[in-house]
């Protein structure tokens, strides 16, 4: 079977290249690899994520939900010193990515790249930050969404990207259904920007 950009262990070759991105300002030289996300630039909706959203103004502990090679994670890490960032993807290619692309970034103490299971399971998160993975398909998407927006601390906020051709408008009333009162905040190049928040106090740890 080809790889996905979200199979656990890629089997093709990898060959790795850079890509120039320029985030909230500042100019980034990314390491990328065949078998992740988007290794010939970045990629759409994330660049429409990240024009249409302001970084976060305070520190806080944030979790950048299929990372992939690690834009969004360094330049949140760059852009909040105090922030502590968790990189998670099935893709263990995309993970040294993200590592060697957080060293680069001056980062790597504060950007931690690691797989689903590994995240402390009493750690919750300010924020939520991601592209998901549509293409897993609908059932996985939502158990996914669901598992990591149950980490959120109460009040916690989650900023997603999604095609509105691959269910960016339906994904925003099921969200809200599932108690993640959600709003859309932007519209570009066929991308809705999402905004869900936490208002279960349950989502908090005992």
């Amino acid at each position: 079977m080809a790889d996905h950009y979200f199979s656990s262990e890629p089997t093709s070759a990898d060959v790795r290249r850079t890509v120039q991105a320029r985030i909230w300002g500042r100019d980034y030289t990314f390491t990328t690899a065949t078998g992740v996300f988007s290794r010939d630039r970045l990629d759409i909706g994330t660049a429409v994520l990240l024009r249409e959203v302001e970084p976060p103004t305070t520190g806080g502990t944030f979790l950048d939900l299929g990372v992939g090679y690690g834009p969004i994670a360094c330049a949140l890490a760059v852009e909040v010193p105090e922030a502590q960032v968790w990189g998670v993807d099935v893709n263990t290619r995309a993970l040294d990515l993200t590592t060697e692309n957080a060293k680069a970034a001056g980062v790597a103490d504060r950007v931690h790249p690691v797989l689903p299971d590994d995240v402390p399971e009493d750690l919750r998160f300010d924020q939520l930050w991601s592209n998901p993975a549509i293409h897993i398909g609908k059932p996985e998407l939502h158990r996914m969404l669901l598992r990591w927006f149950g980490r959120l601390k109460p009040g916690g906020v989650a900023w997603l990207v999604v095609g509105k051709n691959l269910g960016g408008d339906s994904l925003q009333r099921w969200l809200t259904e599932q108690g993640y009162p959600c709003q859309r905040v932007a519209s570009a190049k066929g991308f809705r920007v999402l905004k869900a928040t936490a208002t279960n106090p349950g989502t908090s740890p005992s």
